[in-house]
């Protein structure tokens, strides 16, 4: 292991956070016998994580760019780490996450009964080592092995039931992603060293002239559906597949983890591999340079929105929620507007916290009254205020309603639409927030303003599980005064090419 910028407390910041978690994972099955035990270890090594992570954001605000290497395995592929904005923005957001949703799960399992819980809290670990590895890569080399081990140890969540639904959307999991990955993100990879010699992402990118638009746009192809976990479809049917996982699987893993993994991949090999300005520029060229994976976005964004609205099962509501709200990112992205850009890369803060307010919501839910479909829920709000507030919230966010911090993200698609005069986009947009709200407030409706069909005898859900989704949803709020600090990170991997002025 070599530190790049010598032996610096920084430099070993970088590795303890992928490091911390990765021990923690390690020791867990050594306590299998000891639940609660094990149940303190999880919780003091999340903790710790959160606090190592805060203090890398301290280093960044204060100008520290810390890089480590740590392995080459020929020349041009090593694994290096680094603090970039971005990367900073999703550690700290994965790493809080990962104490609210250890909370919530102890107190899931439990109430569930669910077996293999040191199998399930080894691989909860594990993966968040991984997804903080590939938040601070400092190359497409190190994301790539990264985002292939986030894959690999997710698989037993999903799978974790082991019946033969929860093998079905495993089986779907592995394959749609190792296929997508290895089929289309390596080969991709290997252009990019092949063309410019080199797999260091670096501001204003690397691709440069090198290739002409048609070119660049098949590249970008295999990046954005390379990228399985942003699923974009066609690619997203992995993820709806997946909800057959424990709730907090799909609270922190599928709202958080792996799907943003995978739209933070996209933005990074948009800022930094292409290259803002060259995509622009090769754009205004030729609309096959760029301009299709906009489209591309926007469609997605709308026929999941649709398919959400009919779907009655509350968790596959909330997948396919999701798998519109990551084309958010994608399609910000692809506007190629500055300050779409930077709204982008705070929706994928503002989707974590609202999102996961949501699974958070319907696991509770499920503990307390094994219901899972919305045309259950009719009068549960009485019976259980505390969690359909925590929802009601989530959804404000995810539709895009102050005060949640959702409304900002979406507030700033909108504007770099406006200056990009994109009025396809700013009628997606409105129309999709529409679809949001039609989707999710029925449910809050149901909840609170009908009466049940039979008498409710349950109550709340255990108070962990109560506790954790009250602070997400406060932090919802919370975020939406704080979200000028964020964008302000956002905007730093822009301000090569030009200033970015935030109103």
């Amino acid at each position: 292991m070599i530190l790049s910028d010598g032996y610096s407390a920084n430099a070993v910041l970088l590795f303890m956070a992928v490091a911390l978690p990765f021990i923690g994972g390690v020791l867990l099955p050594f306590f299998h016998r000891h639940a609660e035990l094990r149940d303190a270890i999880s919780i003091t090594v999340s903790l710790a994580l959160c606090v190592l992570v805060s203090q890398l954001v301290d280093v960044y605000v204060d100008g520290g760019r810390p890089k480590l290497a740590l392995w080459e395995l020929f020349p041009g592929f090593s694994l290096v780490l680094s603090l970039r904005p971005l990367g900073v923005l999703f550690a700290a957001t994965a790493a809080f996450l990962w104490v609210a949703t250890t909370f919530y799960a102890i107190g899931y399992m439990r109430k569930n009964k669910e077996k293999g819980q040191t199998r399930f809290f080894t691989c909860f670990a594990l993966s968040i080592a991984m997804t903080m590895g590939i938040a601070l890569s400092d190359n497409l080399f190190t994301l790539f092995i990264f985002y292939e081990m986030l894959t690999l140890l997710t698989y037993p969540l999903v799978v974790h039931h082991g019946d033969k639904s929860a093998m079905h959307g495993a089986r779907k999991y592995l394959l749609t992603l190792l296929g997508t990955s290895l089929g289309l993100l390596l080969p991709a990879i290997l252009v990019v060293q092949h063309v410019t010699g080199t797999l260091d992402f670096a501001r204003g990118g690397i691709l440069s002239d090198t290739l002409t638009p048609v070119q660049t746009g098949l590249l970008l192809a295999m990046f954005a559906f390379g990228i399985g976990k942003a699923a974009l479809m066609p690619v997203h049917r992995w993820l709806p597949a997946a909800m057959v996982a424990p709730t907090p699987v799909s609270a922190l893993l599928h709202a958080v983890a792996v799907v943003k993994a995978g739209v933070f991949s996209i933005g990074m090999v948009i800022i930094y591999i292409f290259g803002y300005d060259m995509l622009r520029i090769q754009t205004e060229q030729d609309w096959m340079a760029g301009t299709w994976l906009k489209y591309a976005a926007a469609f997605t964004i709308i026929v999941a929105s649709l398919t959400a609205l009919r779907l009655d099962n509350l968790k596959q509501r909330l997948a396919y929620s999701t798998v519109s709200q990551l084309s958010y990112v994608i399609l910000g992205a692809a506007l190629l507007a500055p300050l779409s850009i930077a709204g982008a890369m705070l929706h994928i803060v503002a989707h974590a916290f609202g999102k996961i307010t949501l699974f958070f919501a319907a696991g509770a839910i499920y503990t307390a009254s094994k219901k899972k479909f919305v045309s259950e829920l009719d009068g549960i709000g009485k019976a259980m205020p505390w969690t359909m507030l925590a929802f009601t919230i989530g959804a404000l966010s995810i539709i895009g309603i102050p005060p949640a911090i959702g409304f900002i993200s979406k507030w700033y698609i909108l504007l770099g639409a406006m200056h990009a005069k994109d009025y396809v986009v700013l009628a997606v947009i409105i129309a999709s927030s529409l679809l949001n709200a039609a989707y999710l407030l029925p449910i809050i409706h149901r909840a609170f303003f009908r009466e049940p069909k039979e008498a409710i005898i349950h109550g709340e859900a255990p108070k962990p599980m109560v506790v954790a989704m009250m602070v997400t949803a406060g932090m919802t709020i919370l975020l939406f005064f704080f979200a000028r600090d964020i964008l302000s990170i956002a905007a730093e991997s822009l301000s090569a090419w030009e200033p970015l002025h935030l109103p």
